[in-house]
């Protein structure tokens, strides 16, 4: 898959996710496969601002590339320097959000409120291109509109055209309206119906993609070029090794064992005491030890002894406590993959 002049060796990458994607889950995702990855959503204000979180914004690791950093806000004004700002930091691509359901973000006029307004959408992707795209792809994330009226879809495509009018290298859709959020399924036939209306330009799809059974199923259903897999890899990398082995026409590789679970999870825990720092390190890491207990045999009992973790020590008491290599643990089963397997407390704007 190509995106502008980065090309892909495989279809299936992992999304934005606010609060998750941090650099820690990247470098994971990488190691088991991902061949591209997005940073956490950016207020554009923020980038241009200077200051600590203007600093880890824009520092990229040497080993965390391609990477794409993904924009959202309300002027379309600050959209250009913050895009610029980005690419210089090293940035592959730049991502604008046209997607982000939250509640807050709509009420500041931010993410999926732009799809409600398609001169100012097109303007802030005119502002982007204008901007970086003589050396870096520009792509955007968008839902498939405000919610089910003919004029939200009417909306949709006249953003979709002239995004791709104006030289973004690829779209991102989700299946779901922005009034939906995550409730109900993602509407796939309608990925398949914008995929056949652009053609040749690049379409990735998002939306209940919760097992590399569905990613590779999306593709083949729809004919998008590929998948942003969000919500189905927190805590779960292995998905994309699952991919790749599925789309190369090999069997599905067996679950990961516990061991093989704490020696994931332990490199990512290393990965964010480098990032963090240790004691920060503790507490970031509950979230995705919770995510990750779903695929340990005695998943409730491993959920709860992460939920209560706030220091490294405590991390380590877990992990010696229910991943010990040298127990002999119940075989693993591989979780449903159902969309209902949301991760706890996360508030994504690029959910699946």
């Amino acid at each position: 898959m190509q995106l502008g002049s980065i090309e892909l060796d495989m279809p299936f990458v992992q999304a934005a996710l606010s609060g998750y994607s941090d650099l820690p889950m990247r470098r994971i995702a990488r190691r088991f496969g991902a061949p591209y990855t997005l940073n956490e959503v950016v207020l554009d204000k923020i980038v241009v601002t200077k200051g600590r979180k203007q600093r880890e914004i824009l520092s990229i690791a040497d080993d965390d590339h391609p990477v794409g950093g993904q924009l959202m806000g309300a002027d379309p004004e600050v959209f250009g320097p913050a895009a610029e700002m980005m690419a210089e930091a090293s940035y592959d691509v730049i991502d604008i959000n046209f997607g982000c359901p939250v509640r807050k973000v709509l009420g500041r006029c931010r993410g999926g409120f732009h799809l409600s307004q398609p001169e100012i959408a097109l303007d802030i992707v005119r502002r982007v291109v204008d901007a970086v795209a003589s050396d870096r792809p520009v792509t955007v994330k968008m839902r498939r509109g405000m919610d089910d009226s003919p004029e939200s879809e009417a909306n949709f495509f006249r953003i979709l055209d002239g995004a791709f009018d104006m030289g973004v290298s690829a779209v991102t859709v989700h299946g779901r309206t922005v009034t939906q959020r995550y409730v109900g399924p993602s509407r796939w036939e309608f990925l398949a119906k914008v995929k056949e209306h652009v053609r040749d330009h690049v379409v990735l799809g998002s939306g209940d993609l919760f097992s590399a059974e569905a990613c590779v199923r999306m593709i083949r259903e729809t004919g998008v070029d590929g998948v942003t897999v969000a919500r189905g890899c927190i805590g779960n990398p292995w998905i994309f090794q699952e991919c790749r082995a599925l789309w190369n026409g090999q069997p599905l590789p067996d679950p990961p064992s516990v061991a093989e679970q704490g020696a994931a999870i332990s490199k990512h825990f290393r990965y964010s005491i480098e990032h963090y720092g240790e004691q920060l390190a503790g507490r970031m890491m509950r979230k995705f030890g919770i995510k990750y207990s779903e695929h340990h045999p005695h998943a409730r009992e491993v959920r709860d002894a992460f939920v209560a973790v706030s220091s490294p020590d405590q991390f380590d008491d877990v992990m010696g406590r229910w991943y010990d290599a040298s127990v002999d643990w119940p075989p693993v089963v591989r979780r449903s993959g159902h969309g209902d397997l949301v991760a706890a407390g996360a508030t994504s704007c690029e959910a699946g």
